[in-house]
């Protein structure tokens, strides 16, 4: 027997979200790694917005940062603070949106990883994003973030995914949405509980971001520094991975003059970089 219903966004896709989706973390580890080694020896404190079940979050607490993390889903805030007592970690929990959130004190750092800049819901949002995160970062600050540009919504985002584990199936079907610029996920759940299976659907949508957007709102947000990277650098094995598809962002906020200082030197990580002043 067969049962459907509608679960709200977020909500089952919080719930299994480590489940299905850790064969990334490796990759956005690398990712971390070479383009914020030289800035993390240096941080303070920082804060993971769109920090989801905290993994982030952890990773940087147990590097001895203190740590921020900022969802606004409340399953997913939930599911944090769990993995934050179960460690032990420097690491609180605020439930916020992403476009209006704000901190107890200014960070080094804010880190939004797993194109949560994807998930807002107008294009319009990305600049309140930037302009919150800008509020929340000491003078000199970095902001750390990627996202999907068009290109993957276009090419890579159409089709149909099945992901099985132990009592629970998830099927995913992309499109691309041209007329508002919009990638598109239905997702289907089939749930096996109480001797039955249910099913539930969400939907997800993500804004289309290209490189001029990005570095436009950034620079109208006082981020003066920045360096764009494709993440092409660090998904190895990524077999739908392409060149343009996704981009790694470090931004630095503008400080006074008097007070200037520069993203640390980096080595070059190959084609496709480049730093914009």
């Amino acid at each position: 027997m067969i049962e459907t219903s509608r679960s709200h966004t977020y909500t089952l896709l919080a719930q299994y979200y480590d489940q299905f989706f850790t064969f990334h973390l490796e990759w956005y580890r690398e990712a971390r790694r070479r383009l914020l080694d030289e800035i993390l020896p240096h941080v303070r404190a920082a804060c993971d917005l769109a920090c989801g079940t905290g993994t982030t979050a952890l990773e940087l607490a147990q590097l001895g940062i203190k740590v921020y993390g900022v969802d606004l889903s409340p399953t997913m805030c939930r599911l944090a603070r769990a993995k934050v007592r179960r460690a032990g970690a420097d690491v609180t929990i605020i439930p916020s949106d992403m476009r209006t959130f704000r901190l107890p004190e200014p960070v080094d750092l804010i880190t939004c990883e797993f194109d949560a800049l994807n998930h807002v819901p107008r294009k319009s949002d990305l600049a309140r994003v930037a302009g919150a995160a800008a509020r929340a970062l000491r003078p000199g600050g970095y902001f750390y973030f990627d996202v999907n540009n068009r290109l993957a919504f276009q090419e890579i985002w159409p089709g149909t995914a099945w992901f099985e584990k132990p009592g629970v199936v998830m099927v995913m079907r992309g499109a691309y949405d041209q007329r508002r610029d919009k990638g598109t996920t239905d997702i289907e759940w089939f749930i096996h509980q109480k001797g039955c299976w249910r099913r539930f659907r969400e939907r997800v949508e993500q804004v289309a971001w290209t490189r001029a957007d990005v570095l436009q709102t950034l620079r109208a947000a006082g981020f003066r520094r920045i360096r764009a990277c494709d993440a092409t650098a660090f998904f190895h094995g990524d077999t739908r991975s392409r060149p343009g598809c996704r981009t790694f962002y470090v931004a630095q906020r503008q400080v006074a003059e008097s007070l200037s200082t520069t993203l640390p030197a980096q080595n070059d990580l190959g084609d496709g970089r480049e730093l914009h002043k």
